[in-house]
């Protein structure tokens, strides 16, 4: 069995996609003639192939319809709704297969297919009945899953402990007392994807000083789960890229597949477990997980649920960024994703469904702010909808030590797995009542001392290591500048930290703003982390998914191909500052009294 992968059916340029209209595009690739139907809304852009699923006629535009969304089969008039991806004529009959659309650095984009598009269909093996107590489905805490298959024991992305995207993120949940003991003898361990509330290094230290060749899989991802592993000082030695939509077999019963996620294939990824026959389907926090195109009738899946894992809006400021205009904003868009993942939920129609990987709090006392504004989705919530629209999906809401045996839930449909009748239900054992749910302790000092320690690296006694870091980001040939202010922890200046403009056009670093007309960020960082990403090289989602920056922007538009690049694509290897060191010319430090207290190294404001 060959490895999934990504086709690219279609490519436009930026002129093509400016020149896209409202509604119905029908567009042709030029080297094989096939044809392909874009739809534009304010919602962005949608795309399919130019085939009835009916017996592969072609669309036309369907004139009787005035909403502009309705294209005809000329075979047999069938119609499908472009903006929905659902055929109206016949109702209920067929979802269309969406595509992806990529955007391109140019500003183009791409129409991608998956191939194949169901790779689990490859071998499939009829379900064998479970015994009680074969199948056990653990939750540890977070995105943390134990699932006890037969004889082999697998567990799913362990953050236990320690915070993630640098100090923004800690734990909600307290993880079981047992649940490092129980990640070092795991079988197999699945790692989704790089951020850190599912890589969490502080985890792995505790794996690596006692079991470092625990047997460890991650998807082939462009960006290498591990990229920041040497650096990290974690010794893992039993790490394996697993190429996607191929069933690894683990023994006679057990095996799983890894998938790709339609909108980040370059980091994201999901997988299915398979034993005895029965799919276990864990989308984790892909947008698109495959591509939109998953098994049905599995027998448990688990998805994300929460939202508020983005900077935007709560760390935004000026214009319309008022306290108001954001709670109204994520009000909606948690909406949005709750009505999305029950509809996905009833669509896929799995026996059981269980919401997890949301299960974080901005506890730190400087975050307060964040904690306040960033409302989530709650696990009950999404569940109580589901119970509403799909009653014959149960749902289950666990709390840390809470087990699924997923023979006995299997069983007998009559009974509904909710907390509300888990004592009565054989199916779940819930933790001891005198068991503790939330965390309220974090050892901060610990984690953010270590951050703090970058602030008087010795590189940043040079102001030469500002064009030294973005020279080595790689940056460039982008009309964006950039004022970057190193902060305290409330993002007011500080005496003696950096303050500095970064012209992104040529990578110059002005004193003041060019004359030419530009898109200008300005970007406030808590100068502990900002320097602990400097000095080793990190991605920035610990400044923009952790909280700790404020932003700007004139005009108020995202400049996705910056933050992709520092978020994404800097490179895998930290800059050389010993090199850094040798070339700058050594600063006379004056003498100090030694009771004066130490300030951050000096940078010239701009």
């Amino acid at each position: 069995m060959t490895s999934q992968i990504a086709k690219v059916l279609l490519s436009l340029d930026a002129e093509a996609v400016s020149s896209l209209k409202e509604g119905l595009n029908f567009k042709k690739n030029g080297e094989d003639g096939k044809c392909y139907i874009i739809y534009k809304s304010n919602d962005g852009l949608k795309a399919c192939k130019n085939q009835c699923r009916h017996q592969g006629g072609l669309f036309i535009k369907d004139i009787e319809d005035l909403n502009g969304s309705v294209v005809k089969c000329t075979k047999h008039n069938w119609k499908l709704n472009v903006s929905t991806m659902k055929y109206v004529n016949p109702p209920d009959s067929f979802l269309q297969d969406e595509l992806e659309v990529e955007k391109t650095n140019d500003g183009g984009i791409q129409l991608v297919e998956l191939s194949p598009v169901d790779p689990w269909l490859a071998d499939p093996r009829e379900p064998l009945e479970l015994q009680e107590g074969e199948v056990k489905v653990t939750y540890l805490t977070h995105a943390c899953m134990e699932l006890q298959l037969g004889q082999k024991r697998f567990m799913f992305d362990p953050w236990l402990k320690g915070p993630a995207f640098a100090r923004g993120w800690w734990l909600l949940h307290e993880p079981p007392a047992d649940s490092l003991d129980r990640l070092c003898a795991a079988d197999l361990i699945y790692i989704s994807h790089m951020h850190s509330d599912h890589l969490s290094f502080p985890t792995l230290k505790v794996l690596s000083e006692r079991r470092p060749d625990a047997p460890i899989y991650v998807g082939d991802t462009s960006r290498p789960v591990f990229w920041y592993l040497e650096q990290s000082q974690v010794k893992l030695t039993n790490i394996n890229i697993v190429p996607f939509g191929v069933w690894q077999n683990i023994d006679q019963h057990l095996r799983f597949m890894i998938l790709m996620d339609g909108v980040h294939p370059e980091m994201d990824t999901c997988i299915i477990v398979e034993y005895k026959g029965h799919m276990i389907l864990n989308t984790v926090d892909c947008t698109r997980p495959n591509g939109g195109r998953l098994p049905q009738n599995v027998d448990l899946m688990m998805s994300d649920f929460a939202g508020g894992a983005s900077g935007f809006p709560m760390t935004f400021y000026g214009g319309k960024y008022s306290d108001s205009w954001k709670a109204e904003f994520i009000k909606n868009e948690r909406k949005k994703l709750l009505n999305y993942k029950a509809l996905l939920v009833k669509s896929l129609q799995p026996r059981i469904y269980c919401p997890f990987a949301g299960y974080f709090v901005e506890a730190h006392p400087s975050d307060r702010y964040i904690k306040d504004t960033n409302v989530k989705n709650s696990a009950e919530g999404l569940n109580a909808l589901i119970n509403k629209t799909a009653p014959d999906i149960k749902t289950w809401t666990p709390k840390p030590g809470a087990v699924l045996d997923l023979g006995l839930a299997l069983r007998d449909p009559a009974n509904r797995l909710t907390t509300h009748q888990a004592l009565s239900v054989e199916a779940i054992t819930n933790p001891p009542a005198h068991a503790k749910i939330y965390k309220d302790s974090w050892d901060f000092d610990l984690y953010v001392d270590e951050l703090n320690s970058a602030i008087n690296s010795e590189i940043f006694k040079h102001q030469s290591w500002i064009q030294f870091y973005y020279n080595w980001a790689g940056f460039q040939n982008y009309n964006l500048v950039v004022r970057v202010i190193e902060t305290d922890d409330n993002f007011e200046p500080l005496t003696g930290g950096c303050d500095y403009l970064v012209d992104f056009l040529d990578l110059s670093f002005p004193t003041k703003r060019p004359d030419r007309e530009h898109s200008y960020v300005e970007i406030k960082n808590r100068i502990g982390v900002m320097r602990y990403l400097v000095l080793h090289g990190r991605l920035w989602d610990d400044l923009y998914i952790g909280f700790q920056n404020r932003i700007s922007r004139d005009p108020d538009i995202y400049h996705h191909k910056f933050w992709n690049h520092f978020q994404i694509e800097l490179p895998v290897h930290k800059p050389d500052w010993d090199q850094f060191l040798q070339q700058v010319p050594p600063i006379q430090e004056p003498d100090t009294p030694q009771d004066e207290p130490e300030e951050v190294s000096h940078c010239t404001v701009a």
